[in-house]
């Protein structure tokens, strides 16, 4: 009789601790104009529910991503530290690499990673990654075996949103849609859709217990493919505008019908929300628009790197709120697990800071004094409000990111012991990486480097 006593007092005290650990659901971007939401000031763009999810919770107005581009990015954000630090470059797999170690479907998230799933999934949370995945091919990188219990998508880095089309997409194995292992096709539903439907599928299944869930849509990333009625929306726009437009309208309504689930299910008020984009919009591929920032996507000017950033938490995060020091999307793994019940000593080696403590102004200094990206002989550093980026065939730039967002005005000259000491200190990150496991090709750079060059002509 005691020991059925003891084992009951047990499962109680788990069961209780379960119901009080928040939900949490990250939703994930794909190559979105940080000028491209309403919350961000767009006048043509609409996006209702994300405005509503900012304005009921917390807006990050410097927020970063690790890397320019889409699965490197998602590499530091699910491990919580520099992908660099692990081989991983900043450069797509498998793409057109070349000259390394690692080649094609062998390229991915290294096995010996621990991923933001296995880490909640030690704290008692069905964990699941519902669309895009992007972080290698192969079997042995496939999610379910990188700790989420649960897989809808596909797991390379673009598809088309229709099974069947005319342009003949979706034709390579990483472009298939899976559930599980298991290749299925669609004929009918619009992908963003359908990976909505999936995630409030796998909601109103484990919504009893404590889940994690990532909706990582491939929206607004090209093929640029968009529903009929969602481009009457926007009669006043034309070309990639008006598609991206309607992507982005129905990205936005995809976001709502999860939302309104979680009020339906009663458990919104114990979920955490983060919204993010995965890197800087490209607007010569989906005509994004990310200003006030210079660059785009692939480079590390802010248009490059500094994302739209929500989150929302009710009666734990004020509405209406801002943060206006530098984040990283390297901070959501301790932050997540920490909002778990976790003990941020178990995180081992990351680069993430808990943002806890700095959204409940417990903390009121930066989490970041110092943020770092590199990509081959490029690289850039944020120290403070300054940043300074480094070139392989001219010199370094520095600007002042408190008085210049745009960086406009190159203050590298005016400030000569400033870039020494910056490019030093990139210079000493850089020794603590490892070496890359992959490179890209010479001859795809130079191709993409004249196609570059031939936008800017035309434009």
């Amino acid at each position: 009789m005691r020991v059925y006593l003891f084992f009951l007092v047990l499962f109680s005290l788990k069961f209780f601790a379960q119901k009080d650990q928040p939900n949490i659901i990250l939703i994930v971007a794909d190559d979105a104009g940080y000028a491209d939401f309403g919350f961000q000031g767009s006048k043509t763009f609409k996006t209702p529910h994300l405005d509503k999810l900012a304005d009921e919770g917390m807006k990050f107005t410097q927020a970063y991503v690790s890397a320019a581009v889409c699965g490197p990015s998602r590499a530091g954000l699910l491990t919580g530290k520099y992908q660099q630090k692990f081989g991983y470059e900043e450069n797509n797999v498998p793409g057109y690499m070349g000259n390394s170690a690692l080649k094609g479907d062998d390229m991915g998230l290294p096995l010996s990673e621990i991923t933001m799933g296995n880490y909640m999934k030690k704290l008692g949370y069905k964990t699941a990654i519902i669309g895009k995945w992007h972080l290698g091919n192969a079997d042995k990188y496939h999610p379910t075996k990188r700790g989420f219990d649960f897989f809808y998508g596909f797991r390379g880095g673009a598809r088309s949103y229709y099974e069947f089309n005319e342009n003949n997409l979706n034709h390579r194995k990483e472009d298939y849609l899976e559930f599980g292992f298991k290749n299925f096709k669609e004929d009918t539903a619009y992908l963003t859709d359908a990976l909505a439907s999936k995630t409030i599928k796998f909601i109103e299944q484990n919504h009893k217990n404590p889940f994690f869930l990532v909706l990582a849509f491939n929206a607004v990333h090209t093929p640029m493919e968009a529903k009929e009625e969602d481009l009457k929306v926007f009669p006043n726009l034309n070309g990639k505008r008006k598609t991206l437009a309607a992507m982005t309208l129905a990205m936005d309504r995809a976001c709502g019908n999860v939302f309104d689930k979680l009020k339906e299910l009663k458990i919104n008020e114990n979920t955490i929300v983060v919204f993010m984009n995965d890197n800087g919009g490209p607007s010569d591929t989906n005509g994004s628009f990310n200003y006030p920032l210079s660059g785009t996507k692939a480079n590390h000017l802010e248009g490059g790197i500094r994302i739209p950033f929500l989150m929302h938490w009710n009666k734990k995060i004020p509405y209406k709120s801002k943060y206006n020091y530098p984040i990283s999307t390297m901070d959501l793994l301790p932050t997540f697990y920490a909002a778990g019940g976790g003990n941020i000593d178990d995180l081992k080696d990351i680069d993430g800071v808990n943002l806890w403590p700095f959204i409940k102004k417990d903390k009121l200094d930066r989490p970041h004094q110092k943020l770092f990206w590199k990509k081959e002989n490029r690289g850039a550093i944020r120290d403070g409000d300054w940043k300074l980026l480094r070139y392989p065939d001219r010199p370094a730039e520095l600007y002042n990111l408190k008085d210049d967002i745009s960086e406009v005005n190159n203050l590298a000259f005016e400030y000569p012991e400033r870039v020494k000491k910056m490019y030093k200190e990139l210079f000493d990150w850089e020794l603590t990486l490892k070496r890359p496991l992959w490179q890209l090709k010479r001859v795809y750079e130079g191709k993409a480097m004249e196609r570059m060059d031939s936008f800017k002509k035309n434009k």
